[in-house]
């Protein structure tokens, strides 16, 4: 009776790929709450920050020790336990009543996030039509528009619906609920296999071979993700104490343009090749973070704007550029290399927020912004020179294999050792 319940395979693929876009909704949707929270609980910058962080530092243990896992138990079992733990986080945010509330529900939403992308992002190559492109395609575009929808929804409702938190948080429950129950009928693809326990072990390594290329990648991922965390952490307080905008709708337009953008440069620029597309991510990355200076300084919500959208174009081209680079130079232990990745990004996602969290109290929130920009525009400048000169070493000849681009390996499909490779993260 159950298997005739079943999806068929192309609806199986979507609704993964509507949950992956779900996912990621919720992880930005709380971001336009923050400066009400702050208000309403009186909160510093710093518990706002560690509130986003403590996000993706469970989310990056939850991908490292529970991203293999559905390669043994299945990919089904994996993702409706996740689903669940998501309709759980959502209710703890839900009657949150302070912040130690707040820490806990977005732990929890970060451990299931974590336990889910990797199920997802299998399960979206495995279900694809045979020589399709679509699944990585999907994860890539699902998370960066997902981020955007979620802050723009979240901003919407927390401007206009009444009791905002309580309207987000369980509207988010029930889809959440709904799609464990959708997801227990989707066709399996990885039935059971032995090495369950040992999956578990976190492996993160970078191949000797394959560290020229990664160093090349490291600043644009680094740039890349620290911008996102500002935004997701900050963005709401930014535009209330230094742009003077109350209106919460605001907040989560400035917060989504920067994931919607990054979604729209990816798609559009996605047949461009992987070291110039860093190059010219990383470059837009640099002109957007210099243009974000002077809309603070200003202030000017127009020049922000501006800034976010060229900001963001840069932040998805210039990492997705790096992440297919690397897709295609690592032939041996993939997995942990892209492990390895996913520790940098998601660190420099969660730790220069904290730090300039705990840097606002002082320096205060104009001046550590500033900071933290200029930053981010040196780190995408250095990108642009590594890029550059990897580029023209290319044209002459004078590449080793540890830095070769080679076309010979699909990207972002293969998954050894049973880890999953995704697109542009399980979350951001």
């Amino acid at each position: 009776m159950l298997t005739s319940l079943r999806l068929s395979r192309p609806a199986g693929f979507w609704l993964l790929g509507i949950v992956q876009l779900t996912l990621m909704a919720a992880s930005s949707a709380p971001s336009p709450l923050y400066s009400e929270y702050a208000r309403r609980w009186d909160l510093s910058a710093t518990s706002l920050t560690v509130v986003y962080a403590v996000y993706a530092l469970a989310l990056l243990i939850a991908l490292l020790v529970v991203g293999g896992l559905s390669d043994h138990l299945g990919r089904r079992p994996v993702l409706v336990a996740a689903l669940a733990g998501e309709a759980v986080a959502m209710a703890v945010l839900l009657t949150a009543g302070g912040v130690g509330a707040l820490v806990a529900g977005r732990a929890l939403q970060g451990l299931a996030t974590g336990a889910a992308t990797g199920a997802i992002s299998a399960g979206l190559i495995d279900l694809q039509s045979p020589g399709s492109r679509l699944g990585p395609l999907l994860t890539s575009a699902g998370t960066t528009i997902g981020l955007a929808l979620g802050a723009l929804a979240g901003g919407a409702l927390t401007q206009y619906a009444p009791s905002p938190h309580i309207v987000v948080f369980a509207l988010l429950t029930a889809a959440f609920l709904a799609m464990a129950a959708a997801t227990a009928l989707v066709p399996e693809t990885s039935p059971l296999r032995p090495g369950a326990l040992a999956s578990l072990r976190p492996r993160a390594s970078v191949p000797h071979a394959d560290r020229g290329a990664f160093l090349i990648a490291v600043p644009s991922m680094v740039a890349s993700w620290a911008i996102g965390g500002l935004y997701l952490s900050l963005g709401s307080s930014l535009t209330a104490d230094i742009l003077h905008s109350g209106n919460h709708l605001v907040a989560g337009l400035v917060v989504a343009l920067l994931p919607a953008s990054a979604a729209l440069a990816c798609i559009v620029l996605r047949g461009m090749s992987p070291l110039p597309m860093m190059l010219l991510g990383s470059a837009a990355l640099a002109a957007g973070s210099a243009l974000t200076l002077p809309a603070l300084l200003a202030p000017s919500m127009g020049l922000l704007l501006a800034a976010t959208a060229v900001a963001g174009a840069g932040f998805g081209t210039a990492f997705f550029g790096a992440f297919r680079m690397l897709a295609q130079t690592a032939h041996e232990k993939r997995a942990e290399m892209f492990a390895a990745v996913y520790v940098v990004c998601y660190l420099a996602n969660s730790v220069p927020a904290v730090a300039a969290g705990f840097a606002v109290p002082t320096a205060g929130l104009r001046t550590t912004a500033l900071v933290y920009v200029g930053a981010v525009t040196a780190l995408a400048l250095l990108s642009v020179l590594f890029a550059g000169v990897t580029l023209r070493r290319r044209a002459t000849g004078g590449l080793g294999r540890s830095v070769r681009v080679a076309g010979s390996v699909p990207e972002a499909t293969a998954r050894p050792h049973g880890k999953p490779v995704a697109g542009t993260g399980g979350g951001r």
